[in-house]
């Protein structure tokens, strides 16, 4: 197995009603977790799920009430591990005033980075993440896409081995998500691993590699994408000509037929009922396209789970 870089056990976060309040409310409830090396790593839950809570626990920003958590293998509450960590926060704010080079290179000096090293490591994460061509320009002109772009190169300037992303696409067109997701894959290929907290649920289903699904301060469920995002039986069919006689020449096979534009859906107890589906369209003269079996859409199976547990808080 991977090492793990990231572990949790029993985490609790009680915030109380004021100085003198009464219990309060448990933002995490008796969570447990490890993230292995190497991997993209996803948090998802509804508002108010306890995400950023868990984030900032596991960055030292926020004191646990209870529980142990070890980030690359110290106490999350070392300041030196820090060093080791990169952070992209969610609504990040920038100097506006400096240009991108030079927001980079505070950075790096806040960083503790060698100043023999540094502008080698800016050109460096400017390539990475496609800024470089406009790295002289100031921030406060930069588009949401850019600002992430840069947002992230200041997260890496100092080459963490572990790298923690709040939200990382919010509010960022198709264009510049596509550009971050390629971002997280090439880091992943290079052995970081990266911490993605977000709502947008296609994204995590395009690049993680193993999710948590967060509610009410507790894990409902954790898995891999395969896990998390099952085959429902059902198989699409697509079709160049759909017949109109397509109930009476499926009768007897399979069940829930649905029609669709180009197509049908319908569900299969198993593969001897998909070979005389296929047969039977093929003895009538039909041109078969594709054949796909439906799996769960990760919204899916998270909408289903929070409806199961009666709706997030």
């Amino acid at each position: 197995m991977q090492a793990s870089l990231i572990r949790a056990r029993e985490l609790r976060k009680l915030y109380r009603k004021g100085l003198f309040g009464g219990e309060g409310f448990p933002a995490l409830d008796g969570v447990s977790l490890e993230v292995g090396r190497g991997s993209v790593f996803g948090l998802l839950g509804p508002n108010g799920a306890g995400k950023t809570t868990m984030v900032k626990i596991f960055l030292g920003l926020v004191h646990r009430t209870h529980g142990e958590v070890e980030i690359l293998g110290q106490s999350c509450e070392d300041a030196s591990v820090r060093r080791r960590i990169g952070y992209l926060p969610e609504a990040h704010r920038l100097p506006g005033y400096l240009t991108g080079r030079q927001m980079l290179r505070l950075f790096a000096q806040m960083s503790g980075c060698a100043k023999s090293e540094i502008d080698d490591r800016i050109e460096k994460q400017l390539e990475l993440v496609g800024m470089r061509d406009a790295a002289g320009r100031k921030i406060s002109e930069y588009s949401k896409g850019m600002q992430q772009r840069i947002g992230l190169a200041q997260a890496l300037i100092h080459e963490p081995e572990l790298v923690f992303l709040d939200e990382p696409t919010d509010g960022v067109d198709p264009v510049g998500r596509m550009a971050i997701r390629e971002i997280v894959l090439r880091l992943k290929n290079k052995g970081v691993t990266l911490f993605l907290n977000s709502h947008l649920l296609m994204e995590v289903e395009m690049i993680c590699d193993r999710v948590v699904i967060l509610s009410r301060g507790k894990i409902l469920r954790e898995g891999t994408m395969a896990e998390l995002t099952p085959r429902t039986g059902s198989v699409r069919f697509e079709l160049k000509q759909v017949p109109a006689d397509l109930a009476s020449l499926l009768a007897g096979i399979g069940s829930a037929l649905v029609p669709q534009p180009g197509g049908f859906e319908l569900a299969l107890n198993d593969d001897a009922e998909l070979d005389r589906c296929i047969d039977r369209l093929r003895s009538a003269g039909v041109s078969i396209r594709a054949v796909q079996p439906r799996k769960l859409s990760l919204e899916e199976a998270f909408v289903g789970m929070l409806k199961d547990q009666g709706g997030p808080r």
